[in-house]
């Protein structure tokens, strides 16, 4: 099986349960506060592990996200590649409304003092066929793009949080997208955010070479490659928070292609897994085992 070099985000994960999100100039009260591990990077490889892939995290975090390690070992997650750092780790301020919403402050530390050297190093360890899976929340994205691109690496992007600075990275050289709507609006500079079918026929456009995979919340998903494309609709579930949702679909999706099942199958299960995932409360703990999704 192809090994899975995770490059991304380890989160301190600070969650807040309210009423409601937090308006402008409004002051409430908790009524529940945990302390979790996240972070895009920490969640996806949790979620690629969980699913029964090889997967090797990679990244940046401080003496204080310690704890986050051993989390993801537990989930079978190699993290030999983690490089500890003075600094304090990334943390996020989470805010989770009765309604299973959320809104998230990111406060990146370690996560942004990846070194070149580092990279260079850590890739050694990788070759031909192998997947990288990169997010936005580090720093030297174009570094990475670049160097799993020169090994023939297989390439899947979230450009997640979205920034204008992505449109600058050499984006023809990922393989695999995945996008919600708003960020796949925000890379065609589409106006019309509820036109999902023609901003998917955009983005097919513009990355001709490149698999779509495009999440729509209560609307399914979807993927878009040449002239094949798949919906897939939601599946039920209770919504209780919907932290990792994304991650976790991302994560089995990916897990579903390296394990030779095609595209609408993957897409199944990645929204089978995500379902599973926000019926539960937090983000690495939430995601569920292979057991549980490819039955």
């Amino acid at each position: 099986m192809n090994k899975i070099l995770n490059y991304g985000s380890l989160n301190i994960d600070k969650i807040f349960s309210l009423d409601h999100i937090v308006k402008p100039g409004e002051t409430i009260a908790s009524y529940a506060y945990k302390s979790n591990a996240g972070g895009k990077g920490c969640n996806q490889a949790g979620a690629l592990a969980k699913a029964g892939c090889e997967v090797y995290m990679a990244g940046k975090t401080g003496v204080d996200g310690l704890f986050i390690l051993e989390l993801l070992k537990n989930c079978n997650v190699n993290v030999d590649f983690v490089n500890t750092d003075s600094l304090v780790s990334g943390q996020a301020l989470i805010q989770v409304s009765k309604d299973g919403q959320n809104s998230i402050i990111l406060s990146p530390g370690a996560n942004m003092e990846n070194t070149c050297a580092e990279i260079d190093k850590t890739f050694e360890n990788f070759s031909k066929g192998d997947y990288l899976i990169l997010q936005n929340e580090i720093n030297n994205i174009e570094y990475l793009i670049n160097k799993g691109y020169e090994k023939k690496m297989v390439i899947c992007f979230n450009p997640s949080p979205f920034t204008n600075e992505i449109l600058t990275l050499p984006l023809k050289k990922v393989d695999y997208f995945f996008v919600n709507e708003v960020e796949a609006s925000q890379m065609v500079d589409s106006k019309d955010i509820n036109n999902f079918q023609n901003i998917l026929d955009k983005l097919n456009s513009k990355f001709s070479n490149s698999k779509i995979i495009m999440t729509v919340g209560k609307q399914g998903a979807n993927y878009s490659y040449k002239n094949e494309q798949y919906h897939q609709e939601i599946i039920d579930a209770p919504v209780v928070d919907t932290t990792a949702a994304g991650d976790t679909f991302m994560g089995y999706f990916i897990a579903s292609i390296i394990n030779n099942l095609s595209a609408d199958k993957a897409l199944y299960y990645a929204t089978k897994a995500s379902a599973v995932t926000v019926s539960k409360e937090g983000a690495l703990i939430s995601i569920p085992k292979k057991e549980e999704i490819f039955v």
